[in-house]
């Protein structure tokens, strides 16, 4: 078996404590070491960067291509300024995509990176297909519901279809999209529905994917959606309330200006009961995912509230000195942390040694 350093290094720690703990002998301890091997360059996740960056720089082409009016209106010409026409030429080119995507999936699956850019690329001609035909049956009304349902359901089929975690992202990307479009045109695309502005909205639903995510694991044909699907929910809902805790239930920044910060206070305890919540979650059932988010944003909620309460009311070399003492607390107390093993370590190794 071949590992990366830090897999390689943990093995080599855990039995050597074995050995010197009496777990096992220096004969099975040697041949376990010699069992693996130690990779010396992670090529899986220089891999996996590379397509990341590759995914970017597709997206950034495609942004820019769609920013450039010359290459739109040479592309409408082509196409006789056809929308119609347009829309079903990147349908069919996406077909084509995702028909190579699947064949080269099944027969090299080993290439994971690469397979899921092909798709990525199917996704993005999805989605300029499903622009089209907006563009096609557009009636001047501003409702945007049809695309996004249709974006959604086309990603879910796809994604469960493949299966494919990217493309059940997108499917939750334009969920949300559908969701914010709809509650807008529902309400007059006034600052509130149902008397919640836009980021009370997300933080209900962000929740409820948040609880479908449950469901997902749960299922044993969906489990394989349950971690993007768990992740977007909680980004979903800790950057709304996030936003919730500096602003509040207001939908215009004229009536913001003119409340003091104390009244916005609830939203922050709110904020910081909901990530505590998901440290302790995190905590007890060792779910690394729920109390990394807590964390996080119990941190970005605390010095949120720093910025709004203190920056007028300190002068700014005390403010900065305070800033930089707790942070430099958080760096002393996570390095402990780090070397607590490593210092349990030492000192077994130095009560060990017998005194003459």
């Amino acid at each position: 078996m071949i590992f990366n350093k830090k897999q390689g290094q943990f093995l080599n720690d855990t039995i050597s404590q074995w050995e010197t703990n009496g777990t096992i002998t220096t004969e099975v301890a040697d041949t376990l070491k010699n069992s693996f091997s130690i990779r010396p360059f992670d090529y899986k996740k220089l891999a996996k960067y590379s397509f990341w960056i590759a995914i970017v720089c597709i997206i950034t082409a495609f942004g820019a291509i769609i920013a450039d009016e010359f290459l739109i209106d040479l592309i409408e010409r082509i196409f006789s300024s056809s929308n119609i026409g347009l829309c079903v030429t990147f349908a069919v080119l996406a077909a084509v995509v995702y028909y190579v995507g699947l064949k080269r999936r099944k027969k090299k699956p080993e290439r994971i990176f690469s397979n899921e850019t092909i798709i990525f690329i199917g996704v993005l001609l999805t989605a300029t297909s499903v622009l089209y035909l907006g563009k096609a049956i557009d009636s001047g009304s501003g409702r945007f519901l049809i695309l996004f349902l249709l974006s959604t359901a086309i990603y879910a089929a796809l994604a469960l279809g493949f299966p494919s975690k990217l493309v059940w992202l997108f499917s939750l990307i334009s969920l949300g999209s559908w969701f914010g479009t709809e509650t807008g045109y529902v309400s007059g695309w006034g600052a509130y529905f149902l008397g919640m502005n836009y980021p009370l909205r997300f933080v209900l639903f962000g929740g409820i994917l948040v609880g479908a995510s449950f469901f997902l694991k749960n299922n044993s044909k969906l489990s394989i959606f349950y971690r993007p699907t768990y992740i977007m929910g909680l980004l979903y809902l800790f950057i709304s309330l996030w936003i919730l805790s500096i602003f509040g239930n207001y939908g215009d920044m004229s009536s913001w200006y003119n409340v003091k910060q104390i009244e916005l206070f609830h939203w922050g305890i709110l904020f910081a009961l909901v990530a505590i919540g998901a440290i302790y979650y995190g905590l007890k059932q060792d779910d690394y995912t729920s109390r990394s988010f807590g964390i996080t944003f119990l941190f970005i909620n605390l010095y949120t509230k720093f910025f709004e309460f203190f920056w007028d009311a300190t002068h700014k070399a005390i403010f900065f000195i305070i800033l930089a003492v707790s942070f430099w607390l958080i760096g002393r107390r996570a390095e402990k942390i780090w070397n607590l093993e490593f210092l349990k370590k030492e000192e077994e190794n130095i009560t060990s040694i017998p005194s003459d």
